[in-house]
């Protein structure tokens, strides 16, 4: 290359341009580019490193004050520049946009070499200079400038260097390499870093859950031990930008750590940091320094770091065997999937640090399947230490606060808001969102979070059941067979995947479906299937196929040797069953079992709900009484339970138009699932006030109402029965051939019931008679 050529030369990478010629080259390769994409890339190069303005571009490339759409201009030479050189906007290499701002070249470069100089070597030489002086001199100046310009540019690097990532990466946390011999650090150093860098808005960890699923892939245990080797593959799978390694050494009492950062693609060190702790209890707060540390090269901005970067001995505890025993009991429940045992483990955390919030909060996600009582205390308990938490950790406590204490979803809601915003590439708080949105019925934003969830934690099998079941709810079939299909692909296995599917399966009529689905979990989750199973012989009119399902659920909960709210549930659902096909005695005597045995709310209001059909006025009232003291902030309470327990007390009163006016404060959430419990009972119980009103229009209007939200009703009874009180609201209006026909639908759906049944001997009775224009259409039974 001729001298003037390497005098005036920028390389970065494989690409070189001279600025002289405009020329760039790929590997030697000329590169066709056109005039103001090479402005920009010129602009930009000049600067390395440095935020060029929007405007700068304007005024360098369009110096015309009346040129049009600059904008549109400047996206489209920008675009051009990145199809030149390989970029991508998204993950840049090269040029990184800096939204309304500008843009920036990130790429270290190498700067055109310096030409030689002549100068003046001293002040005499200035008056009678001679070729010898000028030469000298302006060799020293030449010399200096040049120290000076590699000094810049040397800045720059570093400055690069600290600012490695982006906030678009991901990080892998391998495990600490722990040579002290003591088995306290193995495991719980990483949970404390983890914590520490969960805090930053800038990095995002690749989570536990998609490091599990990359560990069955590359054919690992999902509990395997995160050695730099392991971590390098993770990293290398999830497209993540680097691995974080720790160790930590003993020196007599003291303990060293260090901490590096390593990009997966090359091997070489972003950034690394070390400290000295002196001793063991010193090693968290030492670890909560060099992790801020760290942050900062990284390329966080010392606002944020300072900011959050709450101290590990409160962000988690002081104590390292808590924090051991906290971190077994996460892997003991996330990756083996093992409550009990993970209940045992966050019990020996709080014992060893009666402060530790999040040992609280995750011990009463624990209890989840297990006990009303002992979850609403921990999440309790949780709430009352959360000033000693960092934000993250808050908005986790909190929601989980308002979701299983207070009962109020819609300030959950509120909470995952804005933990989202602050963390808006933290996938929990999608997820969370997500789960949240289906219960209040906001089936368009369950979609939405569900598949922001599976951007950031891609195959999560809880996502796709949250977005399968909004996708059954809004009636999408299709959508949700494809999201079925893409998670069977992903290898997809936990309840509420099998859930969705078999709510799909029921959806479309589709029995040999919901066999497989229902076989496919009988193993892990006997117990909700056969639940799921009973309510859906009940939805046929098999009753007595229904309670043995019952009964196989139940006994399923006694082996496992734990105490379970679910199988109670069940029960009390099918005391309500029974209540409305009449059955009011076994309703009374299936209610009253499940209250001795618990008093969680969601099985006393259930139970509630089944002695109000059975006509039990006295104790269905002094339970809704209960309930309404002791959850009065609670959204299911208020705006379902209560109502549809109110409504057929006073049906029993010969009260229609109270029972109307008590159903009133569901309809805004009449169509939400809400955790389970009873979408569209509400419906279903104004369609029976206003048939006992003789308001046929109006009957004829909410059973209609649930016949067209199946996907919503689902496998509850009210279903079939929509079709009888249909008839009974045709010959109410004297439409007999309607009526006849909604008769028949709903005789074919029961072709194979139970015969002993009294609705069903009510309605073949009503329909044999072929006197429906005329007979007085009776409603469904509330008491003896």
């Amino acid at each position: 290359m001729e001298a003037n050529d390497q005098h005036s030369t920028t390389r970065f990478g494989v690409f070189e341009l001279n600025t002289r010629s405009g020329e760039l080259r790929k590997a030697g390769t000329r590169i066709r580019i056109q005039d103001q994409p090479l402005k920009i890339l010129m602009a930009l190069l000049e600067q390395p490193g440095t935020v060029v303005t929007r405007e700068e571009l304007k005024r360098r490339i369009w110096p015309d004050e009346s040129f049009g759409d600059f904008d549109h201009a400047v996206n489209v030479a920008v675009a051009k520049l990145r199809a030149a050189l390989a970029d991508s906007a998204d993950t840049p290499r090269f040029v990184e946009t800096l939204h309304r701002r500008g843009y920036r070249f990130i790429f270290p470069v190498t700067l055109p070499a310096a030409e030689p100089l002549a100068v003046p070597s001293n002040g005499s030489a200035l008056k009678h200079p001679t070729k010898a002086s000028h030469l000298a001199t302006w060799t020293v100046i030449g010399a200096v400038l040049l120290v000076v310009a590699w000094a810049a540019y040397g800045w720059w690097l570093f400055h690069r260097k600290t600012h490695a990532l982006t906030d678009k990466d991901t990080i892998v946390v391998a495990d600490f390499t722990n040579t002290t011999g003591d088995p306290v650090f193995d495991g719980t150093l990483r949970q404390g870093l983890a914590v520490q860098l969960d805090q930053s808005p800038f990095l995002r960890l690749i989570s536990d859950e998609r490091v599990q699923q990359t560990l069955r892939l590359m054919s690992q245990p999902s509990d395997a031990r995160l050695t730099p080797q392991i971590a390098q593959q993770v990293c290398e799978r999830t497209a993540s930008a680097a691995v974080l390694e720790g160790s930590i050494a003993n020196l007599g009492k003291q303990y060293v750590l260090g901490l590096r950062a390593v990009n997966c693609a090359t091997g070489d060190t972003l950034a690394e940091e070390q400290a000295t702790a002196d001793g063991k209890e010193q090693v968290l707060k030492t670890l909560e320094q060099t992790a801020a540390k760290l942050r900062g090269k990284l390329g966080e901005s010392l606002m944020t770091v300072d900011k959050f970067n709450t101290p590990v001995e409160e962000v988690t505890t002081p104590s390292l065997e808590a924090l051991q025993a906290y971190s077994l009991g996460r892997t003991t429940m996330i990756d083996k999937e093992d409550h009990l045992g993970a209940i045992q483990l966050f019990r020996r955390a709080i014992q060893l640090d009666p402060n530790f919030a999040m040992a609280y909060a995750s011990l009463g996600v624990a209890y989840s399947e297990d006990s009303e009582k002992d979850r609403t205390a921990n999440f309790r308990m949780a709430y009352e230490l959360r000033d000693r938490v960092s934000d993250r950790e808050r908005f986790y406590i909190e929601s989980h606060y308002y979701e299983s204490v207070s009962g109020n979803l819609e300030r959950a809601r509120q909470v995952y808001e804005v933990w989202e915003k602050s963390y808006p590439r933290d996938d929990l708080a999608h997820y969370n969102l997500s789960a949240n949105a289906l219960n209040l019925g906001d089936f368009e934003r369950a979609e939405k979070e569900a598949k922001e969830t599976l951007k950031l934690l891609p195959g999560d099998c809880q996502s796709y059941g949250n977005l399968i079941a909004a996708y059954v709810n809004m009636n999408r079939l299709a959508e949700a067979h494809a999201a079925a299909k893409e998670a069977e692909e992903r290898k997809a296995d936990c309840f509420h995947f099998h859930l969705a599917r078999y709510q799909l399966a029921f959806v479309e009529n589709d029995r040999a479906g919901m066999a497989r689905v229902a076989a496919a979990s009988a193993g892990k989750w006997g117990m909700g299937s056969l639940g799921y199973e009973a309510k859906t012989a009940a939805y046929y009119g098999h009753l007595k196929q229904s309670h043995e399902y019952l009964r196989q659920a139940i006994g399923s909960a006694e082996r496992a040797g734990v105490k379970k709210e679910l199988p109670l549930i069940f029960e009390a659902w099918d005391a309500d069953s029974e209540g409305l096909l009449g059955n009011t005695e076994l309703a009374r005597r299936e209610a009253n079992e499940a209250l001795e045995r618990s008093k969680g709310r969601d099985v006393e209001a259930t139970a509630a709900l089944a002695l109000a059909l059975a006509g039990d006025e006295n104790r269905a009232q002094a339970l809704a009484e209960s309930l309404a003291k002791r959850f009065p902030q609670d959204t299911i309470v208020q705006r379902n339970y209560l109502p549809t327990i109110r409504a057929p007390l006073a049906l029993d009163r010969k009260e229609p138009s109270k029972a109307i006016e008590a159903l009133e404060t569901a309809r805004p959430y009449e169509l939400a699932p809400m955790d389970g419990s009873n979408p569209l009972y509400s419906v279903f119980l104004r369609g029976q006030a206003c048939l006992m009103a003789r308001d046929g229009a109006g009957a004829n209007a909410e059973f209609q109402k649930i016949i067209d939200h199946r996907s919503i009703v689902q496998n509850q009874i009210i279903g079939p029965l929509a079709y009888l009180g249909l008839a009974r609201a045709y010959a109410l209006q004297g439409d007999s051939a309607k009526a006849r026909t909604a008769y028949q639908d709903f005789l074919t759906l029961w072709k194979d019931a139970d015969s002993d049944i009294p609705v069903l001997e009510e309605a073949r009775a009503e329909f044999e008679e072929d006197s429906v224009e005329s007979q007085e259409p009776p409603t469904l039974s509330t008491s003896n």
